[in-house]
């Protein structure tokens, strides 16, 4: 039986930590395919194509190689780029780049790909259960407070050496929640049949824990 955990939501809502707990605690790899996003958009940055052009950024997608490795290290055509695709030049440009279908079209396919090799997974990301997996065997959407996201982007920002005022994070947080709701492909929001929740304050295993319960529950009704 393949299990897919679909989980989405917009930045600082916790994703990428409950979804690396979530694939602990079920010993399940997890895809985190926002920094597929990313690397795709280092390399069109580095290769100086223009980020509004579609197609050119289509072509760097289907060109790079993008690895994930266990322990959260991605790979561009071999070279660790898990800093540089986390710093503010690739967080700025990331939402353009991912919003243009042809792109979207040739990363959904290796997403795919991903979880057939791997026999199921955890994966978040922003249109996982609406678009990627859509009969995912459970389905998540995480929401927080914008003042939390915000709070919780500056603490990883400070974390990086980046000294970042938490107004600074949240207009940004603004900005590609914009993008990325309105865009006319893979919007972000949640699947009609999704759980939705807020993680404003819930810790870090509560969270976890109820995944894994409704995974759990959805395995045995099947």
């Amino acid at each position: 039986m393949t299990i897919v955990i679909a989980i989405d939501g917009p930045s600082g809502t916790g994703k990428s930590t409950v979804a690396r707990g979530v694939a602990a605690a079920l010993s399940l790899p997890v895809l985190d395919t926002g920094a597929m996003y990313r690397a795709v958009t280092l390399a069109a940055l580095e290769a100086e194509v223009p980020l509004d052009d579609a197609e050119a950024c289509a072509a760097i997608a289907r060109q790079c190689v993008v690895t994930l490795e266990d322990g959260g290290v991605t790979l561009l055509d071999g070279r660790d780029v898990h800093a540089e695709i986390r710093g503010p030049v690739v967080t700025a440009a990331v939402s353009i780049v991912a919003a243009h279908p042809p792109v979207r079209e040739v990363l959904v396919a290796r997403q795919r790909a991903w979880v057939a090799e791997h026999g199921g997974g955890v994966v978040e990301g922003r249109d996982i259960g609406t678009v990627v997996f859509p009969d995912a065997t459970v389905k998540v959407y995480l929401v927080a407070a914008d003042e939390e996201r915000a709070r919780r982007r500056q603490r990883d920002e400070l974390a990086a050496a980046r000294n970042v005022a938490v107004e600074e994070v949240k207009a940004a947080l603004d900005r590609r929640d914009a993008i990325d709701s309105g865009r006319t492909v893979s919007p972000l929001r949640p699947a009609d049949d999704a759980i939705v929740i807020d993680t404003t304050h819930l810790d870090v295993d509560t969270v976890v824990a109820d995944v894994v319960a409704r995974v759990r529950a959805a395995e045995a009704s099947r």
